[in-house]
């Protein structure tokens, strides 16, 4: 469980310090695939970031499974690193590493055997369904496979948490949804808690459990993602939801059929 107390960022000291996250209080529970919704600039990357202190309260605290982190250190930041993931929207893979060795990196910083380390990313290749291209490089591969390894390297120390930071925002439509398909099966048979950075709506929609919008550095509303949906409070909320309504009038086809969803989109929904 991770839980966010009056947690407040700022940047600056004194009379330069600019305030980007303010009072932030609620609870992320175990198991369940948490959105954090938000347009560009809005502070929520920053929120995600605090979870494992690459970026740093100033205020309030963070806990993790009921123990304070916000003051980590040394052995016990390294500690808590190990057990959170992290995926990014540019896939932040090694050009020079082939992807089996991309997988392995995290185990060799932590000191495991290299047979250890190879059967465990042959494992997770397995999972992602990359297992034929153990020797090629990154850039040997679509966007969509990169962020697949991406996806295991970040799963290499078995975290319980993982952090997905507009994971999908470089990819097409049809393999945003192979990708959230993946991220919901690993939430599934893995138990992996997984944090959701987005600002689209539909990504929220398809995979999330809960979502809390944030504007500004305050978050303005949260709740189970149907109901927060269907019933949006926030002008913020309000207006995203009248613009993607209005994206999808203006993708129907002339004759007033909507065009087809990506495939594996109605799997997903069944799935829910």
């Amino acid at each position: 469980m991770i839980q966010f107390e009056h947690m407040k960022k700022s940047y600056g000291v004194g009379a330069d310090a600019h305030e980007v996250l303010h009072d932030v209080d609620f609870t992320i529970h175990d198991g369940e695939v948490f959105g954090i919704l938000g347009s560009s600039g809005a502070g929520k990357s920053t929120l995600v970031r605090t979870i494992n202190l690459l970026e740093r309260p100033t205020g309030g605290r963070i806990l993790i499974d009921g123990v304070d982190i916000s003051n980590a250190t040394g052995k016990e930041l390294k500690a808590l690193r190990a057990k959170i993931g992290m995926i990014f929207q540019n896939f932040n893979l090694f050009q020079q590493r082939t992807v089996l060795r991309n997988i392995t990196f995290p185990l060799e910083l932590a000191g495991k055997p290299k047979a250890q380390r190879v059967a465990r990313a042959e494992r997770l290749l397995k999972l992602v369904g990359l297992e034929e291209y153990a020797d090629r490089y990154p850039s040997q591969l679509s966007g969509g496979q990169q962020q697949r390894v991406a996806i295991a390297r970040a799963l290499a120390n078995e975290p319980k948490i993982m952090l997905c930071d507009e994971a999908t925002s470089a990819l097409d439509s049809t393999t945003t949804v192979q990708i959230l398909d993946l991220l919901r099966r690993i939430n599934r048979e893995l138990g992996v808690t997984l944090v959701v950075i987005t600002h689209s709506l539909s990504v929220a929609r398809n995979i999330c459990d809960r979502v809390a919008m944030i504007d500004g550095g305050n978050i303005v509303e949260m709740g189970e993602t149907a109901e927060l949906f269907a019933n949006p409070k926030s002008d913020i909320l309000k207006a995203l939801i009248a613009s993607a309504e209005e994206q999808n009038g203006r993708d129907e086809d002339e004759d007033g059929t909507p065009v087809a969803p990506a495939a594996g989109a109605a799997e997903n929904e069944e799935a829910r």
